[in-house]
């Protein structure tokens, strides 16, 4: 019997792999990515201190788009991170639903705890402008709406509700580079002992520069560089991330 379920499954596999992969590559909506990158960086903050590999797979189609990346550090025990996030882009205008998720495997966490109380979750909703070809200037506003957010003390010392930290980023693309500032427009009350999300202020958080280039493996095999020079002025960091995108 267990043989028989194992050829039934292997079965299903290979109908649905030719499915997906006969079809012309233009018309398959789903998409493979695997970024393998020095550091994981985001929004100004160190993830791990390690080196990051970086998967992702996206279903999209007409502008909706449905997928999941996560990145996970080599060094032990590490910061991993598993993200689950839907899309809709009409025009140059895009809004996203996040579900970022932080595993803990030293313990064994529950990851479909969604209790506000206890869930390691953190949902996050995002307006972006994408920008043209003929002006590339790229902005996105994020904010955190449930879940493990930073956490509001009150005056009397308990604690009360989600911070609903809020990011923002503005990005421009040069002919050769990128340039991007992000700000956490969240400011928490240092006073009753809050801590915030992105910062412990109101204030710049991510600035830097980025470049790609198309390292040459074979007459018709090329694989992206990116390098990216990250600055924190906030927490007083910076970082020189490069990394390779299959």
């Amino acid at each position: 019997m267990k043989k028989g379920r194992v050829i039934l499954f292997l079965s299903v596999f290979v109908l649905i792999s030719n499915f997906l992969f006969a079809q012309d590559k233009k018309e398959n909506p789903v998409s493979l990515s695997l970024d393998l990158m020095s550091r994981y960086v985001w929004r100004g903050t160190d993830y791990g201190a390690s080196p990051s590999i970086q998967p992702g797979i996206e279903f999209s189609k007409k502008g909706f788009a449905l997928g999941t990346w996560g990145a996970y550090t080599v060094n032990s025990p590490g910061i991993q991170e598993t993200d689950i996030y839907a899309s809709y882009t009409y025009d140059m205008f895009s809004v996203i639903l996040t579900d970022y998720f932080f595993p803990n495997e030293n313990v064994d966490y529950n990851y479909f705890d969604y209790k506000s109380s206890s869930t390691g979750h953190v949902l996050e909703a995002t307006l972006a402008f994408n920008g043209t070809d003929n002006f590339p200037l790229s902005v996105f506003v994020a904010t955190n709406f449930y879940g493990a957010d930073a956490l509001r003390i009150n005056n009397d010392g308990t604690t009360g509700d989600i911070q609903y930290s809020t990011y923002a980023e503005i990005s421009y693309d040069f002919q050769y580079f990128t340039v991007f500032t992000g700000a956490n427009l969240t400011n928490p009350d240092t006073n009753t002992g809050e801590s915030g999300y992105y910062g412990n202020s109101a204030g710049i958080v991510n600035l830097g520069i980025k470049t790609v280039k198309d390292i040459k493996i074979t007459e018709n095999f090329s694989l992206p560089l990116s390098v990216s020079l990250i600055t924190n002025p906030q927490a007083e960091k910076i970082y020189l991330v490069a990394g390779f995108s299959f």
